[in-house]
């Protein structure tokens, strides 16, 4: 299970203003490209300025909104006619920057490991990648759990949160980065098991 679920309620609260947006000419690469701009900047900023526990503030809230942009371009392209190759090879890479910037300021937080941040934003590339891989073996693209994106942008969101209230962390925190590499190993492994078994009951005239 996954909050990815519930994406298609999402959508449909979205959807009044995705038509706004392509009534005003807006693309799907253009929400894309501003979400992964908006998402580098703020981790740059965090990670480099240092400003301090409420700044952490900002990445819940960034989270939230860039689970609506990735929602409006997905839309945008699928439903206004704008999918493209450069779309898809965008969605999928910009998702992986934006991750590795929004996670690696937490290396910063105690008691968290710079090691295990590190590892986490490492996996969460390779998950992303596994799941992107499932059509070349004549499967979908996987989004199977327990960590997938969404489920990881409400992990870093709650601890952006929960920094920026400025209440400490206990030394047994140190252990939410290992647990949550562990979970995302495991969905990666999950992703592949999933695309090969989808990929082996196709008919064989499809393989």
């Amino acid at each position: 299970m996954s909050i990815y679920a519930l994406k298609p309620r999402f959508q449909a609260l979205l959807r009044p203003l995705v038509t706004q947006l392509h009534a005003m000419g807006c693309t799907a690469n253009q929400v894309t490209l501003a979400a992964c701009a908006v998402s580098v900047a703020l981790g740059l900023w965090l990670f480099f300025a240092a400003p301090g526990p409420a700044a952490f503030g900002l990445v819940p809230l960034w989270m939230f909104l860039r689970m609506a942009f990735n929602a409006v371009d997905g839309m945008l392209a699928r439903e206004h006619g704008q999918q493209s190759k450069l779309g898809a090879l965008l969605n999928e890479l910009t998702d992986v920057v934006s991750d590795a910037a929004l996670y690696a300021p937490f290396a910063l937080v105690a008691p968290f490991s710079p090691f295990w941040v590190g590892t986490v934003v490492v996996l969460a590339g390779l998950s992303e990648f596994a799941g992107a891989l499932g059509p070349t073996i004549g499967a979908s693209r996987r989004y199977d759990g327990p960590m997938g994106k969404s489920d990881r942008a409400f992990v870093f969101g709650a601890l952006g949160l929960y920094v920026a209230l400025g209440w400490p962390l206990a030394p047994w925190a140190a252990w939410l980065m290992p647990l949550v590499a562990l979970l995302v190993a495991w969905t990666t492994l999950n992703r592949m098991r999933g695309a090969l078994a989808e990929a082996s009951a196709a008919p064989a005239a499809d393989r």
